[in-house]
């Protein structure tokens, strides 16, 4: 698979909502903060975010970009035009989502992008849920172009790419053939939507994903060494229920291979993190 970068579309109006998505409140960090993180530790090139102009952003993770859409108002294709303009120099393909999708899931992510990779598509449009969902979607970045042409001429529907390039659907059932995606995510939450008050509340009230964890070195005390299964949503929390304190003492190891101390990185359902003494050489 080429190297994919991540397009997070925080610009839109969320006129429901009621104020801005992207600041909403989610475990210690925000929508926005969450979404960027779990693509930075799930794709291997760079993610940037789609901003409304004049659009102030809550904190992003280390390395994540700021894309400024250049017209406000035009909706979700002239931001997919923008990310991928912005990062199509290092990356062909991309993931585009949008900012309010707090339960999506690395192996979703990598499930879709193989899809695109196997057929060939210009556009990879998971159906889920009952719906096409085009913000959670796979896409050539040299799109950008033919999009912005698109928009000139005044289609401003993300269904209208259907059109003018190839478009590969990718069903319920061909996306759970994936045994991660199916283990860890198999009602396809990764696509569910926060637009209404309502809907952010009842998301926000779930309890968070259980994960492992094991502590090793001089931090496996007493029973510490041994894997057991929490509730997390973060990196923090998960560190908490170790009895820890993320710090320069202090690493973790996520799933194997990825090492960090931020406290915000979101967890999901399936994550194994190993917290080991930085000191000792961890």
């Amino acid at each position: 698979m080429q190297t994919a970068a991540g397009v997070v579309l925080a610009g839109g109006r969320s006129t429901r909502m009621g104020q801005a998505k992207a600041d909403l409140e989610w475990h210690g960090s925000t929508l926005l903060y969450r979404t960027t993180a779990l693509l930075t530790r799930t794709l291997d090139g760079p993610v940037v975010v789609v901003a409304a102009p004049g659009q102030e952003l809550p904190a992003l993770p280390r390395g994540v970009r700021v894309v400024t859409d250049p017209v406000e108002g035009l909706g979700p294709m002239q931001g997919l035009a923008a990310g991928f303009a912005a990062v199509a120099d290092e990356a062909p393909v991309a993931f585009a989502c949008s900012v309010d999708m707090p339960f999506l899931h690395p192996a979703f992510v990598r499930r879709v992008l193989r899809g695109l990779a196997d057929t060939g598509a210009d556009m990879l449009l998971p159906v889920a849920r009952g719906f096409r969902q085009p913000l959670a979607a796979a896409y050539w970045t040299e799109l950008a172009g033919l999009i912005t042409k698109l928009i000139g001429e005044g289609d401003l529907r993300p269904g209208m790419l259907a059109k003018h390039c190839t478009v590969v659907r990718l069903e319920e059932e061909q996306l759970l053939d994936d045994s991660a995606l199916k283990r860890d995510d198999p009602t396809l939450e990764s696509v569910v939507n926060v637009n209404t008050p309502e809907d952010y509340a009842a998301a926000r009230a779930r309890p968070p994903a259980e994960v492992t964890i094991e502590c090793f070195g001089s931090l496996a005390r007493g029973d510490g060494h041994r894997p057991r299964q929490v509730p997390a949503a973060t990196l923090g929390a998960a560190a908490e229920a170790a009895e820890l304190t993320l710090d320069r003492h202090i690493v973790a190891a996520l799933n194997g291979d990825q090492v960090t101390r931020d406290p915000l990185l979101p967890l999901v359902a399936g994550d194994a993190v190993a917290f080991l003494s930085a000191d000792a050489g961890g």
